[in-house]
C-alpha cells in the first residue's frame, strides 16, 4: 500500500469532526494559550494511542490468541458500523457554554474528545490491520508518517474549528461527515472480505 493509502483510510477513522461540536463548546471564554493547550492535549492523546496500536496492536493480539483473519472480520464490522453512524448522523451546534476552568477541561480533552470521538475502536482496529499487512519496515514507517499528517490535521482542525464551521455551515459539516461514513464503511467492508477469505482459503 501507498502513504496515500494509509493516510486517507486513517482520516477516514481518525477524524475529529464527531468532537469538534464539544470541543468548541469548552473553548468558549478561555484565552489563546488555553486554546492551544486544548489542542494539543487532545491531538496529543489522539496520537499517542494511535502509535501504541502500531507498536503494540499486534502483540495483543497473539497474547489473547485472536488471529488476524477474525480481527479483519471484527474490525470490518466496527468500522461498517462506525460508517453508518457517520451517514445517518447531524453535526449539531455547539451548545451551551459549560462553566468549567481550564484545569477540569484538560480531561475531557482526553475522554471524550480524543478517545473515542478522534481515535476510537476503529481506528486502532485500522491501524492494526494496515500495519499486519505492512510487510516490512518500510511500511511501518509509512504508517507511522501517516499517523503524523493525521495528527497535523487534527490539530489543525481543532484550532481553526469555529472558522471551518462558520465556513462549511452545519449543511456543509453533514456533507463532510457523510463522505468519510461512507468512505469507513467501504473500508469496513474490504476488512471483511479480506478476513473471510483469509479464514476460508477455499471461497479465493
Amino acid at each position: 500500500m501507498t502513504f496515500q493509502h494509509y493516510l486517507l483510510g486513517l482520516f477516514a477513522v481518525a477524524n475529529n469532526i464527531p468532537a469538534l461540536p464539544l470541543h468548541m463548546n469548552l473553548c468558549r471564554g478561555i484565552d489563546v494559550a488555553g486554546q492551544h493547550r486544548m489542542c494539543s492535549v487532545a491531538t496529543g492523546s489522539s496520537l499517542v494511542t494511535m502509535i501504541v496500536s502500531l507498536v503494540i496492536g499486534a502483540a495483543v493480539l497473539e497474547f489473547f490468541g485472536i488471529s488476524i483473519a477474525a480481527f479483519r472480520i471484527a474490525g470490518g464490522l466496527l468500522l461498517v458500523s462506525s460508517g453508518l453512524g457517520m451517514l445517518k448522523s447531524k453535526c449539531d451546534e455547539p451548545g451551551a457554554l459549560i462553566p468549567l476552568s481550564l484545569s477540569e477541561m484538560i480531561p475531557m480533552a482526553v475522554v471524550p474528545i480524543a478517545i473515542p470521538l478522534t481515535t476510537g475502536a476503529g481506528t486502532m482496529s485500522t491501524i492494526i490491520l494496515f500495519a499486519e499487512s505492512a510487510g516490512s519496515m518500510n511500511g511501518l514507517l509509512k504508517i507511522a508518517a501517516a499517523i503524523g499528517g493525521v495528527s497535523v490535521v487534527n490539530y489543525l482542525t481543532f484550532f481553526y474549528s469555529p472558522a471551518i464551521v462558520r465556513f462549511l455551515g452545519h449543511t456543509g459539516m453533514d456533507i463532510f461527515t457523510k463522505i468519510f461514513g461512507l468512505i469507513t464503511l467501504a473500508l469496513g467492508i474490504q476488512f471483511i472480505i479480506t478476513g473471510v477469505i483469509a479464514a476460508f482459503p477455499v471461497l479465493h
